[in-house]
């Protein structure tokens, strides 16, 4: 893995296409049009309005807008749906090398569908940017970005892609995919687990709250905030998650054991 901060070094603007104009999509695209970039889109969804207040080309129809000779594709549509939507897509209406990047939550899956369907001329850069539209509300210096070079030919395109991200200041995290989904796996998937869970207990600040409470608390409300299937995709495709979901189920039972043990010897304690 390396890593590199910000650079100042010349922005050269680009096409950008984006596939899927959801919430993050749109969080995306805000900076990009800042930074001077021509933007489309197309999605599932009518963004048509919105895109026309951005400034940006909404495609209805995938054809057309792949035929609008981006520099990027960037594909920004939910884990689940990745594999369906990128099959379904006309790729024989590209008219000419293309680099296509995702910004998914996991990345081994996007790396081998992207390698599977797309032509062989086409570039791939595997993405994660480790932020989103409430933690990046203030910028995005010093957050983390992770990238993998899949297949970089024309290497100006791809610089010129990742230099939208240091431009803002990011923490530049170039590492392979699997290295991303054991980490991310131990992380990123538990976070939203313990959250998850925290919900289902249906917790709720108090009269008496601890520091250490209202973090839960914090916690609970932050991951409740995603969906179902984003969580759900951090665990269908990654292939890491299962074994760490296997492991905080042993840590609970190992902790419960521990307990129940010790209330055992208090009791016979008592009864001496």
């Amino acid at each position: 893995m390396s890593v590199s901060s910000s650079s100042s070094s010349p922005l050269t603007n680009l096409k950008i296409g984006i596939v899927g104009f959801g919430n993050f999509g749109q969080f995306l695209a805000k900076t990009m049009i800042k930074q001077g970039h021509t933007l489309s889109a197309t999605s599932r969804t009518d963004y048509s309005e919105l895109c026309l207040n951005l400034g940006v080309s909404f495609f209805r129809e995938v054809e057309a807008f792949l035929e609008a000779e981006n520099d990027v594709i960037l594909i920004c549509t939910s884990i689940l749906s990745f594999s369906e939507f990128l099959k379904s897509m006309p790729l024989h209406c590209l008219k000419r090398p293309t680099l296509f990047a995702d910004v998914l939550s996991v990345k081994e899956h996007p790396r081998e569908v992207l390698q599977q369907v797309l032509p062989e001329e086409s570039d791939i850069l595997c993405t994660h940017p480790m932020f989103g539209p409430e933690s990046g509300e203030n910028g995005w210096k010093d957050l983390p970005f992770m990238y993998d070079r899949v297949r970089i030919r024309n290497e100006v395109t791809c610089s010129n892609f990742l230099q939208i991200f240091k431009r803002e200041g990011c923490i530049m995290l170039e590492m392979s995919c699997e290295e991303h989904d054991k980490i991310a796996a131990s992380s990123q998937f538990i976070t939203h687990t313990i959250g998850r869970i925290l919900s289902e207990m249906e917790i709720k600040s108090t009269s008496i709250n601890t520091k250490g409470f209202e973090t839960l608390i914090q916690l609970k409300d932050s991951t409740m905030k995603d969906s179902f299937d984003l969580y759900s995709g951090l665990f269908v495709r990654n292939k890491f998650s299962k074994r760490e979901l296997e492991n905080l189920e042993l840590a609970f039972k190992k902790i419960k054991q521990k307990l129940q043990d010790r209330m055992n010897e208090v009791e016979d304690l008592d009864t001496i």
